[in-house]
């Protein structure tokens, strides 16, 4: 029987955590890390003591700095997640200009690649980056340097978590042909995450981040509790209810003070996940939104996952919503790893 192998494995754009959860569950050891918001490095410290963080904007960092941390051991998967907002589907209905300086990061991905050689890549971002001329570009030279490349937009729904968010998903392999791991389809609703099983009420936790969710003046709670529950949205209420900037025909964003159902998915969890204006993130029963570990378990983060409870409810949102669900990574990781067994141990009989 074949010796099991230690891999490693360094996580760019590394968050608060999520890919880094994955890695680490399929059995990767994190070198490094890099990261340059302050709130996200505090969250994956607090999570992954072990891992070394570098805490700068990627475009500062010298691939002697990651070398270090290696030694000379092989840099098995190097993985992340380029903030690419352009690209994002809010910003594209906002009608925003996607020239967005970070579209470019994924060069720097690119950059790490061709000094590390690691085995194994794995890269996840915002569907709108397959349209992306810098993208391609990207895969072509990744091919040139060797790479066997799968590119494929999947939804996470697919994959056992409760939500629908449809991301673009990149694998390659030096060793050899690699293919993208397909969801069994099996339906996790909310129900299954958060429902009265799963979670303790508010007013009884002792979870700080339980007890994160933003509280509203007198107008906005009385739309909140005239959204019919399980499942309404700001359609269904009067018209006295309704606010002025919502009476125009032209109006998107319907999912706006909608409530989510319990038995469905969670639409997207996103940046603004804990404003109501931002998107359909009304609990489905209770007069409020989903609390900030609501969120993160629907994200698929556990229940004992560790957040900085001090840094405010729009930037703990934004931790939680940009995070990569540990649960998909962990899934893709684990495929990965088993690409790495089979060849390296077929080498190794050689």
């Amino acid at each position: 029987m074949a010796k099991s192998r230690q891999y490693y494995s360094v996580d760019l754009f590394s968050g608060c955590g999520g890919l880094s959860m994955g890695l680490h569950k399929a059995g990767f050891k994190i070198k490094a890390a890099l990261e340059i918001d302050s709130h996200a490095v505090r969250a994956y410290q607090m999570n992954h003591k072990k891992t070394y963080v570098i805490k700068k904007d990627i475009r500062d960092v010298a691939i002697k700095e990651v070398k270090n941390r290696l030694g000379k051991k092989q840099l098995h998967l190097l993985a992340g997640c380029p903030p690419c907002q352009g690209f994002s589907s809010v910003r594209r209905l906002n009608g925003t200009n996607v020239q967005d300086q970070r579209n470019n990061l994924i060069m720097e991905y690119l950059r790490f690649v061709k000094a590390l050689k690691p085995l194994t890549i794995m890269m996840e971002n915002v569907p709108g980056l397959i349209k992306y001329y810098k993208f391609h570009e990207m895969v072509t030279r990744l091919k040139k340097l060797g790479y066997h490349v799968a590119v494929e937009i999947v939804n996470i729904k697919n994959y056992g978590v409760a939500q629908r968010r449809r991301r673009l998903v990149l694998i390659g392999s030096r060793l050899g042909e690699i293919n993208i791991v397909q969801g069994n389809g099996k339906k996790i609703t909310l129900r299954n995450i958060i429902g009265r099983e799963k979670i303790e009420a508010v007013t009884h936790t002792k979870d700080k981040i339980h007890k994160i969710y933003p509280k509203h003046s007198d107008r906005v709670m009385k739309i909140i509790k005239s959204v019919p529950k399980n499942g309404g949205s700001r359609k269904d209420l009067h018209w006295r209810y309704e606010l002025k900037c919502h009476k125009n025909d032209n109006v998107g964003f319907a999912d706006i003070y909608g409530r989510l159902s319990w038995d469905d998915y969670s639409t997207t969890i996103t940046g603004g996940c804990l404003n109501p204006s931002k998107g359909r993130f009304l609990h489905p029963t209770k007069n409020r939104t989903i609390t900030a570990r609501e969120a993160a378990m629907i994200q698929s983060f556990p229940k004992k996952y560790r957040f900085p409870a001090d840094i405010g409810t729009v930037s703990l949102g934004l931790l939680i919503g940009n995070a990569l669900p540990p649960k998909f990574s962990y899934i893709q990781s684990k495929s990965i790893r088993k690409h790495l067994d089979f060849h390296l141990n077929k080498s190794a009989e050689k």
